[in-house]
Parts: C-alpha cells; sequence; structure tokens
C-alpha cells in the first residue's frame, strides 16, 4: 500500500512542486490548504490523484482529522513573508507557532512516523557570518522570522519529549514557477523576470552588489523527500541552499540575457531597502552528509526554466 503523506501549505510555491513529486513516487497525497496564498492553479497537474481539504492550520480537530492514517508530515502552511507579518503580527504568531503547535499535537496523538516541517534561513537575521551553520544563534528580525524560530523550539521538544520524530529545513532564496511575483521576500527573480518581459529594467535596491544563495525549488522538494527518510535525524535543522552567492547585479544579467536574448538592459538602481541583510549564504554540509542532499539544478538552467514559465503567462 502506499505511504500516505499529508503536505499543508500544499497549493502553495513549494509545497505544489512537493505534491507533484508525491505523487510521480506513486504515493497517496492528502493536501490541506485555506487557499489564502495558495492557488488551486498550482494543483492542477495533481488535482485528480490527490484529495485535498479547504481548511486552516489554527483548526485543530481538522488536522485530527486529516492526520489519520498519515505516515508523513510535510508542513509548508504559514504566513510566509515578512510584511504581513510586521502589518500583523498576531496573525502571523497565530498561524506560524500555534499553527505549527496544532500540526505537532494532531501528529503525536496519532503516531505519525515524521513531521517535516519547512522554517526558514530568516531565522539568522543579519549574523554578517558566513556561511550560515546551522549551528548559528538565530536572531530573527521581524515576527515572520520569530515564528519560524519558535516552530523550530517546538518541533524539537515534541522529538525530544514526545518522541515524534521531526526535521526542520531552512531553505534561502527559492525560486522557480509557481513563485508568486508579488512576493516582497522571495519574487526578486519573478519581479526581475517580469519587468524584462514588458521591456523595462529590473529595479535593485541598493549597489546591487549584497548576495544571496538561490536555490531552485525542485532542489527544495529534493530536500523535504530526502529529510522524510533519513535516517537518524530526528529533532535536528537543515539549511537548504545552493552553497553559492550570488548578487543581485549578477542575477540581473544572466536573466536579462536569458529573458531578453542577450540585449543590453541597465538594472534602475533606487534606495536599499532599511535593514536588508546584505549578504547570505548556506553552508549544506549537513545536509549532504546526514540527507544525502546536494543541489542539482544550476542557477542559469533554473532562471530559464523560471523565466519561460512566467513568458507562457502563468505568473498572472
Amino acid at each position: 500500500m502506499s505511504k500516505v503523506y499529508l503536505v499543508t501549505g500544499g497549493a502553495g510555491f513549494i509545497g505544489s512542486h512537493l505534491v507533484d513529486a508525491l505523487v510521480q513516487k506513486g504515493s497517496g497525497v492528502l493536501v490541506l490548504d485555506d487557499f489564502s496564498t495558495g492557488r488551486a492553479a498550482n494543483l492542477a497537474s495533481s488535482r485528480d490523484r490527490i484529495d485535498v481539504v479547504e481548511g486552516d492550520i489554527r483548526d485543530l480537530e481538522l488536522l485530527r482529522q486529516a492526520v489519520r492514517g498519515v505516515e508523513f508530515v510535510f508542513h509548508l502552511a504559514a504566513v510566509s513573508s515578512v510584511v504581513p507579518s510586521v502589518e500583523d503580527p498576531l496573525t502571523c504568531h497565530a498561524v506560524n507557532v500555534g499553527g505549527t503547535l496544532n500540526v505537532l499535537t494532531a501528529a503525536r496523538d496519532a503516531k505519525v512516523r515524521r513531521v517535516v516541517c519547512v522554517s526558514s534561513a530568516a531565522v539568522y537575521g543579519a549574523d554578517p557570518r558566513l556561511p550560515k551553520t546551522e549551528d548559528m544563534s538565530v536572531s530573527p528580525l521581524s515576527p515572520y522570522a520569530a515564528s519560524k524560530a519558535a516552530g523550530e523550539l517546538y518541533c524539537r521538544v515534541f522529538s525530544t519529549l514526545y518522541h515524534l520524530e521531526t526535521v526542520c529545513l531552512r531553505p534561502f532564496n527559492v525560486y522557480g514557477p509557481r513563485q508568486n511575483p508579488a512576493s516582497e521576500y522571495s519574487g526578486v527573480v519573478s519581479r526581475f523576470v517580469e519587468r524584462l518581459l514588458a521591456g523595462d529594467p529590473p529595479i535593485i535596491e541598493g549597489d546591487g552588489e549584497q548576495s544571496r544563495d538561490f536555490v531552485f525549488v525542485n532542489d527544495v522538494v529534493r530536500a523535504c523527500l530526502l529529510a522524510a527518510e533519513a535516517p537518524e535525524v530526528g529533532g535536528r535543522v537543515f539549511n537548504v541552499g545552493s552553497g553559492r552567492a550570488t548578487t543581485i547585479n549578477e542575477l540581473a544579467r544572466i536573466l536579462a540575457k536569458a529573458v531578453a536574448l542577450g540585449k543590453a538592459i541597465s538594472p534602475v538602481y533606487c534606495e536599499a531597502r532599511p535593514g536588508d541583510v546584505r549578504c547570505s549564504l548556506a553552508d549544506i554540509d549537513e545536509a549532504r552528509r546526514c540527507l544525502g542532499y546536494a543541489p542539482s539544478v544550476e542557477l542559469a538552467d533554473g532562471l530559464a526554466r523560471t523565466a519561460e514559465w512566467l513568458r507562457q503567462g502563468h505568473g498572472a
């Protein structure tokens, strides 16, 4: 019998790609999503082979029903960006902390084998040390980052106290098809592509020499699948990135070549965002060693695939 998986936030950017990967493995999949940010269209390719429950992770009784017969839970449902958390920290806390606690409680009571919780590299804050290693102290700069750090702590507690196996992943700057171009946090790739497709120059905040670790969504999905099966990793946290730093200027050059077919398009520069982290880079040695994770999609290839998806009008 196929293993049964619950994916919270399964209609979202990363979650829907994970659902597709699970379906391709022939697994039974249940998606729980309130569709506040997730899109039904993201599930179109798998819709006839999955079950979908529209609901909120703040509803503990709904979660108790959803986890019945489930062996693995992938927890991705969240207020997933900084700005909404700053504007409404109470809702962010209720969803990201209270909702995660509900997921863990329901999973514990149903004797789920393992919960893989998708956290965020935002927990590192502005610590200038590079690359980021999992043993660094967390230093959240927003309610979003603080809620993700709290969720990690709850996962650790449930692993040690209740013997519910949990694994937390800290993705860095994830990009790829189905990413919301309106996202202020991780959507820089989509925003650049949309402007280039319209014949407009990308807008870069600051001097463009700030760097990020961009990781293609399929690599994050692979990390999730590995985290579900890897032995002796209960209670652990792992970075998920490419292990390569790319400046925003370099990103704009690669995208201009891919989207504008080599046409010279000079970016427009504006003021840097206050409090923006200058550089970010993942140390992925622990994920390599313990999960067998290795990024497989080169940046230029991933950007070309993302640009083609947006060129076809899917991002509208």
